[in-house]
């Protein structure tokens, strides 16, 4: 199903107004995500179920709304080890280890926690400026 994920999430982020370079950076973030979710909280088990979500929303910071792609990924797999999500140092000429480094790289927010049983992956990219409102506030929710 990956590369099913990896075709939609491209399109719908062109379609965002995402330049090419951008949607591909945004389609390797997640592409790294579920393949970390496979390999450390499903211990490479393909029938495991993972939960993915696009949501277009906005934020506003000194008074200018910003459009934004909200992505949230579930798996009820190991529970994740806060003191382990940290990738490799860059200078280890190695492979593997810089998932979480092109995760962090592309997106412009990235938060993990784990909550009853459910690990959850939220990653947020900046679209564009949507308009300027003298109000000041957070991110508009995604439901």
């Amino acid at each position: 199903m990956l590369c099913s994920v990896r075709g939609a999430l491209g399109a719908l982020a062109e379609n965002l107004g995402l330049s090419p370079e951008q949607a591909r950076a945004v389609v390797l973030a997640v592409d790294e995500a579920l393949t970390n979710v496979i390999r450390h909280a499903y211990l490479g088990q393909l029938d495991r179920p993972i939960s993915i979500s696009f949501c277009r929303g906005q934020t506003q910071q000194n008074g200018s709304f910003q459009d934004l792609l909200e992505i949230v990924v579930l798996d009820r797999g190991v529970p994740l080890n806060e003191e382990k999500l940290r990738g490799r140092p860059l200078d280890e000429v190695r492979p593997g280890g810089l998932g979480l480094h092109f995760i962090r790289e592309c997106m412009d927010k990235v938060e993990f926690r784990h909550d009853k049983g459910t690990n959850y992956l939220r990653m947020v990219k900046v679209l564009a400026r949507a308009q300027t409102d003298q109000e000041t506030g957070g991110e508009i929710e995604c439901k």
